[in-house]
């Protein structure tokens, strides 16, 4: 580089006049992504579809892919780092011929789920739909040839139940997915090389096609951004392409995180919000966005054939519980079989927790936390003038609760409506239940304020 006067090249003058550059360079790149982390304005359709995600508090998540032929869970290929070739081999074998939408969206409605989220590809990089922009997906490379979204779409749609996809970021299949992040090694046989510029052009254009042709879709749950957190995924690009071909849909993300911009709920891995028992999640504070909580009905997501640990139909109900006592949603995982049932006795756990959302989900659904956080006891739920007190861990007969902020005009039991004796003073509010009356599961009084 030449200024007119000044031989700069290799002299202190021009050191410095680079180092200024770099600056101005760096000043205008963070004003310009400041500018851009603030202009996200939801749509008055997107907020309707907050408040509805917010009531609906109770979602099936589904995790199925061509990996449930091995069952061993939906990390097989790289847990036991087969090579994309081998893997490839796999889809031959995928014919889910008892594949029943009907089924499974009436399960889902009897177990009081409002909503269903399902795998359109995980970080196998298989498509469960018939993608247009690869041949490697369910339609092209399966001997069962259909497209088992766009079916599940239009049963969800009939019976009125919303329905998000899952959507992964991380493919160890896509030669362009580069660099590699930290699974998907050289194992699995790419080149080492690629162009993430045009993997996420790829993965944009997978987006455009489920938003264009499976109907209303509540929204996108994205999963993956943590095997190279922090690399450039074109994150405003993304959603903005979402928002616009669906102002109503829902973006979230599994990345552990605060909330970025352009995201419109916010979701805790196997965690109740502000907990971090995984370890997944020393960044990720609670922010004002709507919450969601997912977890497994055993210990997989993807369909294991070894996986016996099945939860209880006590801690999957207060698990429910919980979640709604932190404000949040229980997105409650199945892993169907490569036939395309669900295992028996998860249907039967869910049809459980039906039963006991039919007479309790008053208690539930469209209530947010209460104006105490979660105790040892239990959580609270309100809704109106109505708190709920669930109390899910109590031996003795009274319960002393600090103040409310309100006078409590009447308290009781929620399954009989039988009062419940209470006095305040200038410790709190004291409840007197009878051990006759306490429910092993979740004992729920009924507070009226004012």
């Amino acid at each position: 580089m030449h200024v007119t006067g000044y031989r700069m090249q290799g002299s202190p003058l021009f050191g410095r006049f680079l180092l200024r550059i770099k600056i101005l360079l760096i000043v205008i790149t963070t004003t310009m992504l400041s500018v851009s982390a603030q202009t996200y304005q939801p749509t008055a359709e997107n907020m309707k579809s907050r408040e509805w995600f917010q009531d609906a508090k109770f979602g099936l998540f589904i995790h199925w892919g061509v990996y449930s032929v091995l069952g061993d869970g939906e990390w097989v290929m790289n847990q036991q780092q087969i090579p994309i070739k081998t893997y490839e081999k796999i889809p031959a074998f995928f014919n889910p011929t008892e594949f029943n939408p009907v089924v499974w969206v009436q399960m889902a409605k009897d177990a009081g789920m409002k909503y269903i989220t399902i795998t359109s590809k995980h970080h196998d990089g298989f498509a469960m739909f018939d993608s247009k922009i690869s041949d490697y997906n369910i339609v092209k490379k399966t001997p069962y040839g259909k497209d088992v979204l766009k079916m599940l779409a239009d049963e969800c749609h009939k019976q009125g139940i919303k329905l998000f996809f899952y959507h992964s970021q991380l493919d160890w299949h896509n030669p362009d997915y580069f660099p590699r992040g930290n699974t998907g090694g050289s194992w699995t046989g790419r080149e080492e090389k690629g162009d993430m510029n045009k993997y996420l052009d790829y993965m944009d254009t997978q987006l455009s096609e489920l938003l264009t042709n499976y109907g209303e879709i509540a929204g996108i749950w994205f999963d993956g951004m943590w095997d190279k957190k922090d690399a450039d995924w074109r994150l405003n690009k993304t959603y903005s392409l979402i928002h616009k071909l669906q102002p109503g849909a829902l973006v979230g993300s599994n990345h552990h995180r605060p909330p970025y911009d352009g995201e419109d709920f916010q979701m805790f891995e196997k965690d109740l919000p502000g907990h971090n028992t995984t370890g997944f999640s020393p960044e990720q504070k609670i922010g004002a966005l709507p919450k969601e909580t997912c977890e497994t009905i055993n210990n997989s997501w993807g369909f294991n054939l070894q996986d016996k640990s099945n939860k209880s139909n006590k801690e999957l109900i207060q698990y429910l519980v919980k979640s709604a006592g932190y404000g949040a949603n229980f997105l409650l995982n199945v892993g169907p079989m490569p036939n395309g049932k669900i295992q028996p006795e998860h249907i039967d756990l869910l049809k459980q927790m039906g039963e006991w959302t039919k007479v309790n989900g008053e208690t539930i659904y469209g209530t947010r936390g209460g104006p105490l956080s979660a105790r040892e006891w239990g959580v609270m739920t309100q809704k109106g003038n109505k708190i709920y007190v669930h109390i899910l861990n109590w031996q003795d007969e009274t319960l002393t609760l600090p103040k409310l902020g309100k006078k409590v005009v009447s308290a009781k039991l929620f399954a009989d409506k039988s009062p419940v004796k209470f006095m305040e003073n200038d410790f709190g509010l004291s409840l007197m239940v009878p051990k006759a009356k306490m429910n092993d599961i979740d004992t729920i009084v009924e507070l009226e304020v004012k």
